[in-house]
C-alpha cells in the first residue's frame, strides 16, 4: 500500500491547531448531515472543519480519479467507496490533500465552493459511517486476557489452552453497533449473585466498558478464498475508536461453553470518523515476540502494530469533572490486525465491505493502563475513586465513558476523535 499524502511537512490553507487530531496527513472520512432536513453524505474531517465530498464531486473536483463518473460521496454509507480498493482509495486520499494544500488555490479561492463544500464540525450530526453486515471481536491483548481470565477462571491457568495459538474471538451483533455520542441503555438479563443460590433477571449491576480499536474492511473476498496476512492490509480501509460495552454479571453466568452473548449484545459503540489505513502507516511498530511460534497462516512481515496512544476518562452525573481512568498503547497488542483477518477467513469465510473486526480490550501491563473497569476494580472488590469523592467498581446510570486515540510524530498528530457514551437507566 502507498500514500503520497503522508508528508509530514504538508500544511494546509485551513488553519489547523497544533495539537488537532485532524491535520492534513489525516484525513479521515465519515458520514454527516449539515441540517436536519439535508440528505447524509460523506466528508473528511480537517481542523475543525467538515469538507463535503458530494459537493466537491459535483463540481467536478475528482475528474482526475477512478471515481469521477460515479459520485460515491453522495451516499448515506461509505461502503461502495470502500469497495473500490486501494488504488481508488490513495488517487481520492492525494486529491483532497492537494485541494487542501496551502499552496493551491483551487478551492481556497473559489468562494463559492468552498461555502458549499465547508461546514464547521460542531454544526454538522454524524451519522454511522457503514453499513455493517458482520461484526467480529477478537480477545488479542495478553495483559486483558491474563487479567479477566485471572478473575473469571483459575489465575495458575488464566489463559485458555488455545490462547497463544490462535487469536481468539466471537461474533458480534451488528444492529447494536451505534456511533458516538451514543446513549446505552442498562440491560436485563440472567444473573446469579451467589454460587448456591438459582438465576435472577434483573438489570446489570456490573456494567463496564471495553477500550478497543476497530478496523473496517474495505474490499471483500469471494467465499471459499482466505485472505492471507501478506495480502490483508489491502482489505483494511481504516480503523475507529470502539466501546464493547459489557454486562459482566450476564456475561459471567451464560459464557460458558459458548462464549458472550447477551452480556455483550446490547450495545457496541464507535467513533464516527474512520482513520485510513494509510494515515497509521508512519506509525508501524514491531509487537510482542510471539512464542510458541505461530501456524504458518498466521507469520507476517514487517511491523503490524500501531503506536495508538489510548485513553478513556469517567464523567459522573453529579460531578462535571472528568477521571481519567485508564492510559495505554495498542502497540502491545498480541494478535495484530493482519493476523486477526488471516484467521477470521481462513475457512474460507466471506469479508463484505463494511464488515468491522476489533481488537478486544487493550490493556497494559501496570495498574493505570487497564482497558475494563473489571479489571481496573478487580471485579468490583477494589473501588475506584474518582474526582470529587466518589467511588465506582462499575458503570452507574448517568455516567458519561469518553475514549479518545491518537497517534503522534513527524511534527503532526493522526488522532480519531472521541467514543463517547451516557449510561441510562433499565427500562421498567
Amino acid at each position: 500500500m502507498t500514500d503520497r499524502t503522508i508528508d509530514p511537512a504538508l500544511t494546509s490553507w485551513i488553519e489547523v491547531a497544533r495539537d488537532s487530531d485532524f491535520p492534513i496527513q489525516n484525513l479521515p472520512y465519515g458520514v454527516f448531515t449539515p441540517a436536519p432536513e439535508k440528505p447524509a453524505r460523506v466528508g473528511v474531517a480537517i481542523g475543525d472543519y467538515v469538507l463535503d465530498l458530494a459537493a466537491l464531486h459535483e463540481a467536478g473536483a475528482f475528474h482526475t480519479t477512478p471515481i469521477a463518473g460515479e459520485n460515491l460521496f453522495a451516499r448515506e454509507v461509505l461502503n461502495d467507496f470502500m469497495a473500490r480498493g486501494p488504488e481508488t482509495w490513495d488517487a481520492v486520499r492525494g486529491r483532497i490533500s492537494e485541494l487542501l494544500r496551502t499552496d493551491n488555490p483551487e478551492l481556497r479561492d473559489n468562494r463559492i465552493l468552498r461555502d458549499r463544500a465547508l461546514f464547521r464540525r460542531e454544526q454538522v450530526t454524524m451519522q454511522m459511517p457503514a453499513a455493517v453486515g458482520d461484526y467480529i471481536d477478537f480477545y488479542s491483548s495478553r495483559e486483558h486476557a491474563t487479567n479477566a481470565g485471572s478473575l473469571f477462571r483459575d489465575p495458575k491457568n488464566a489463559l485458555p489452552p488455545n490462547w497463544l495459538y490462535l487469536p481468539i474471538g466471537y461474533h458480534g451483533r451488528a444492529g447494536s453497533l451505534d456511533v458516538s455520542p451514543a446513549q446505552v441503555r442498562r440491560p436485563r438479563g440472567q444473573v446469579k449473585p451467589t454460587a448456591d443460590a438459582p438465576p435472577i433477571f434483573a438489570p446489570t449491576s456490573r456494567l463496564d466498558f471495553e477500550l478497543e480499536i476497530g478496523f473496517f474492511v474495505g474490499v471483500g473476498n469471494r467465499a471459499g478464498n482466505p485472505i492471507s496476512t501478506a495480502e490483508a492490509a489491502k482489505y483494511i480501509f481504516g480503523a475507529v475508536l470502539l466501546n464493547d460495552w459489557s454486562a459482566r454479571d450476564i456475561q459471567q453466568w451464560e459464557y460458558q461453553p459458548l462464549g458472550p452473548f447477551l452480556g455483550k449484545s446490547f450495545a457496541t459503540s464507535i467513533s464516527p470518523w474512520v482513520v485510513p489505513l494509510a494515515a497509521l502507516m508512519p506509525f508501524r511498530v514491531a509487537g510482542p515476540i510471539q512464542e510458541p511460534p505461530v501456524l504458518p497462516y498466521l507469520r507476517y512481515a514487517g511491523e503490524w502494530n500501531f503506536a495508538i496512544d489510548l485513553e478513556v476518562w469517567l464523567k459522573t452525573a453529579a460531578i462535571t469533572e472528568a477521571t481519567r481512568l485508564t492510559s495505554t498503547n495498542f502497540r502491545n497488542l498480541y494478535w495484530n490486525p493482519l493476523q486477526q483477518l488471516a484467521h477470521a477467513t481462513i475457512n474460507g469465510a466471506r469479508m463484505r465491505p463494511g464488515d468491522l473486526f476489533a481488537s478486544g480490550t487493550v490493556s497494559g501491563a501496570t495498574p493505570g493502563s487497564l482497558g475494563s473497569m473489571l479489571e481496573i476494580s478487580r471485579n468490583g472488590q477494589e473501588p475506584i475513586m474518582l474526582a470529587g469523592g466518589e467511588s465506582r467498581c462499575y458503570l452507574e446510570d448517568g455516567d458519561t465513558v469518553t475514549m479518545r486515540g491518537w497517534c503522534e510524530g513527524g511534527g503532526y498528530r493522526i488522532g480519531f476523535g472521541e467514543c463517547t457514551g451516557t449510561i441510562l437507566p433499565a427500562r421498567a
